[in-house]
């Protein structure tokens, strides 16, 4: 299947700082170019895949599960660590599970992690019933482009693949688990008024990490999808600055470009 318009992979060879961007569930790296343009343009390097049964069609994602979307970050970051000599994982909802799975395994090949609105739990009664309920019904509404910002739309799927969503709850129990095993820098960047993930999944992150250098920045003015809204610009400067703190070449003259 052909991939969407906007929805393909970027890769970016810059310095030797490295950033990999994970995106949501049954999003695409289309949520997070911004974000992986800003951080390119100041001599970074950078990886976004494209996660396997994204950006195509739902019917496609009906077929993977979350050890094929962990395997492509993992495969990514395994790239990156090859490449520079330090790596920050950045991540969008689900995409923020994957983060967190990198970190909780990799140790210190991840430098920090800046998370957005990190979904944690499938929540609601539903929820429950998606064991059962996924060999009947194959798919249910979409929860895609959730934000406040007038004309700002991400390009995802209309609906939600139940196969898949039971594979993401999985996932979510096996990460909520292994929580206690993140000790990187993190920056946990979320929205009061988010439709998607509520904002008790921060809590729950926050409270479990072993992390010692922790912050949380609430974004006011946006919805979900917080890297395409309002408050977009302020993640991207947020997490650049921390990158700067943790890896003191980024932003010197010459440094992260080669010369």
């Amino acid at each position: 299947m052909p991939v969407l318009p906007g929805a393909e992979p970027f890769r970016h060879e810059g310095g030797e700082v490295g950033v990999l961007l994970c995106h949501g569930f049954t999003g695409s790296p289309q949520s997070l170019r911004p974000w992986a343009d800003y951080l390119a343009e100041r001599g970074l390097t950078v990886s976004l895949p494209l996660l396997p049964g994204h950006g195509t069609r739902w019917q496609d994602m009906q077929l993977t599960g979350w050890q094929d979307w962990y395997a492509e970050v993992d495969r990514a970051l395994r790239e990156l660590t090859e490449r520079c000599t330090q790596v920050f994982v950045f991540g969008l909802s689900m995409g923020g599970a994957l983060s967190l799975r990198l970190a909780a395994k990799h140790g210190d090949a991840v430098t920090g992690l800046v998370l957005v609105n990190p979904g944690n739990k499938v929540h609601g009664a539903a929820a429950h019933a998606l064991p059962v309920v996924r060999h009947f019904v194959r798919s249910t509404k979409g929860i895609a482009s959730d934000i406040a910002k007038e004309g700002s739309e991400e390009v995802g799927y209309d609906r939600v693949p139940l196969h898949a969503a039971h594979s993401l709850r999985t996932f979510f129990k096996i990460v909520d688990g292994e929580l206690p095993q993140v000790t990187q820098p993190l920056v946990v960047l979320h929205s009061p008024q988010d439709h998607v993930v509520p904002p008790v999944d921060s809590a729950r992150i926050l409270s479990r990490v072993s992390s010692t250098d922790v912050e949380e920045i609430l974004l006011e003015q946006s919805y979900h999808v917080a890297t395409l809204d309002h408050d977009a610009e302020r993640i991207f400067e947020e997490s650049y600055s921390f990158i700067g703190r943790l890896a003191p070449s980024v932003g010197k003259k010459g440094s992260t470009t080669g010369g």
